[in-house]
């Protein structure tokens, strides 16, 4: 892949191009021919339509879990969600919150803080907000969030230990995070790994499940548990995209495995190196 500001970039025209086409056409044809982040998300979203808050026209069918519904959200709470698009995982956070609490969305793609404003406007909500920014770079005070939601898209980050350094920052001493996201078992074949739709769509940007729970633990963050686990199966129509029929075949029988994972930590205190000159 890239360098990490061209990988920005990419994503950011990617989504853009996402939150400029209604869901329908997110369903169906999403940016172009051939592979799209949109068809590898239809296969990893799941249902909201139970959650309380939810709200259909938010709803881009771009997330690999259910966050909100493991954040442990009390009345009163001031939640962030981390690549919030079109507001969905707000909307939903801010059920849990209620009119006493607060909801702060930052996005990275100014086509999807447009759409959630104008869907948080069309929702009467007083108390939601969003904000453009970069992950690794939140606009906001320290010690501010009760609680960090994220829907798959802290493995788009470049740098994921300067994106869980933030949300280590940004959270009060009592906070806590629930993050869905992809992680790999194994490694996936280098076509796949350099395809940017790939990337955009989560899959080529996914790291071994066990670094990733490092990252998270190198941050600072205790009690670190994974709440749900599923195995994600790539179907061939997509695969066909980017790998020959024999590539195909050798990618199913390796043991290489892509799951969707949501992970809570809490923020804890960090311990000190009295060699680090931190004490």
């Amino acid at each position: 892949m890239e360098n990490n500001a061209q990988i920005k970039e990419m994503v950011r025209q990617k989504y853009s191009e996402i939150a400029l086409q209604d869901k329908e056409t997110n369903a169906s044809s999403c940016c172009g021919s051939g592979g799209c982040s949109t068809e590898v998300y239809n296969i990893m979203s799941e249902e909201y339509d139970d959650l309380k808050g939810y709200a259909k026209d938010a709803d881009l069918g771009l997330g690999c879990g259910l966050p909100t519904n493991f954040a442990k959200i009390k009345t009163g709470d001031t939640v962030v969600d981390l690549g919030s698009g079109a507001g969905n995982d707000c909307f939903i956070a801010r059920a849990e919150t209620g009119e006493d609490g607060r909801v702060i969305g930052i996005d990275f793609t100014e086509a999807m803080i447009i759409k959630a404003r104008k869907n948080a406007a069309q929702l009467n909500y007083q108390n939601v907000e969003f904000r453009q920014g970069d992950i690794e770079n939140i606009p906001m005070s320290a010690n501010l969030a009760d609680v960090v939601v994220s829907n798959c898209v802290m493995n788009l980050v470049p740098d994921k230990h300067k994106a869980f350094s933030e949300v280590y920052r940004i959270l009060k001493p009592t906070g806590h995070f629930s993050i869905s996201d992809i992680v790999l078992s194994g490694a996936l074949p280098e076509k796949i790994k350099n395809a940017a739709e790939m990337y955009a769509g989560c899959v080529a940007s996914a790291i071994q499940k066990e670094d990733y729970l490092n990252i998270i633990k190198e941050a600072g963050f205790k009690n670190i548990a994974v709440q749900k686990e599923k195995a994600i199966i790539i179907p061939d129509e997509i695969l066909m995209n980017y790998l020959n029929e024999e590539e195909i075949r050798n990618h199913h029988n390796s043991d290489t495995k892509i799951y969707s994972i949501t992970v809570y930590a809490e923020k804890g205190e960090k311990s000190c190196d009295p060699n680090s000159g931190c004490c």
